[in-house]
């Protein structure tokens, strides 16, 4: 009898205390916390060794239309070594022209209508990936689980395979096999686990997401060790990032943004001398080759001055075609060999 006298007492308490989502999913639109959501990506080399990474300064938004943006610091690529960290940076995602990717997605309200009762959906999710200037459209299988009124949680279901070739990252998957003396397989396996809070009423909608990760594993700051300098130089001069217009010393407005990265690089390892190597192909004479590849480091090394490096820091060295890295036999091979390397003298 008591029983069935507080039963409805029962009911009416679990009604006022149960969470349950808006009418509108979006309404007042959602935040992402950084701090309790992952990007995680899998990489596989020699075949069989597989190496999880992830990106740690990431930012989104759901907005109150359904409009889902991520942004992912590359920069903030930590693959718990520095200099992996340093040849992803550099070499592979080439962040000093493609600092950031994006995904984009426009999420239907009606399939979470009935998230209050089920608590957790799967649904499959068109997403646009901005990534190392391309945009490819991508599908994710992806589980919305409602924590609270207030708090939701998208999670890859199965991992998303990225193939290298369609972000034009083939280039940056040759550079990373040479470095590091291995094969690796070109996709990436992504999973990501975000968590959004619901903004308060009367928050404005961001005009873009802004990175808030507080674990981020951007370049630390200070001065280099001599290890690190040493490392950081031999990474840049594998980069062949520093290009000229055909047959000149002028530098291509392209390498820009790589020697504004060399500058700060040049500048934390103040103790160093630095040389600028000059190499060419062996198309045209010895001597034109030497004096071309001298011109071209005397380029570099003027940039390098005029945005504050002491003159005498810097050593320029044409040495035209006698060093080649590999025989200049192919077009691939003699872009290979034409670059210019940083070498610390002291």
């Amino acid at each position: 009898m008591l029983r069935q006298f507080l039963r409805p007492f029962l009911i009416l308490f679990l009604l006022f205390t149960q969470p349950a989502l808006a009418a509108d999913p979006f309404e007042h639109g959602w935040q992402l916390d950084p701090d309790a959501s992952a990007i995680t990506f899998l990489s596989v080399k020699k075949d069989k060794v597989a190496e999880t990474s992830r990106f740690a300064a990431i930012s989104g938004q759901i907005t109150e239309r359904g409009i889902a943006q991520l942004v992912i610091a590359l920069d903030s690529v930590d693959t718990k070594i520095d200099l992996r960290n340093v040849r992803m940076r550099f070499l592979f995602f080439e962040t000093f022209t493609f600092p950031e990717a994006t995904v984009t997605a426009v999420l239907d309200p009606v399939p979470l209508q009935d998230l209050p009762s089920l608590r957790r959906k799967v649904i499959t999710l068109p997403v646009t990936l901005s990534l190392h200037g391309v945009e490819v459209e991508l599908e994710a299988e992806v589980a919305v689980t409602l924590v609270s009124n207030d708090r939701i949680n998208i999670s890859t279901l199965n991992p998303v395979i990225l193939q290298l070739e369609d972000f034009n990252l083939m280039g940056g998957r040759d550079k990373l096999q040479e470095a590091a003396n291995v094969t690796i397989t070109p996709l990436g396996i992504v999973n990501l686990n975000l968590a959004f809070d619901r903004r308060a009423p009367g928050t404005p909608v961001l005009a873009a997401p802004t990175n808030t990760g507080s674990t981020a594993a951007l370049e630390a700051t200070g001065d280099f060790s001599r290890e690190a300098c040493l490392g950081r130089f031999d990474i840049l001069s594998r980069s062949r990032s520093v290009n000229f217009a055909p047959g000149t010393s002028r530098l291509d407005q392209k390498s820009v943004d790589f020697l504004d990265g060399l500058f700060d690089i040049v500048s934390r390892c103040p103790d160093m001398v630095i040389e600028v190597g000059g190499h060419t192909d062996d198309k045209g004479s010895a001597a034109s080759n030497t004096r071309l590849s001298q011109k071209r480091a005397n380029s570099v090394v003027r940039y390098l001055s005029n945005k504050g490096i002491a003159q005498q820091r810097l050593q320029s060295v044409g040495y035209g075609e006698s060093i080649p890295l590999v025989p200049n036999d192919t077009a691939q091979n003699r872009a290979k060999n034409r670059r210019i390397a940083f070498k610390v003298l002291n």
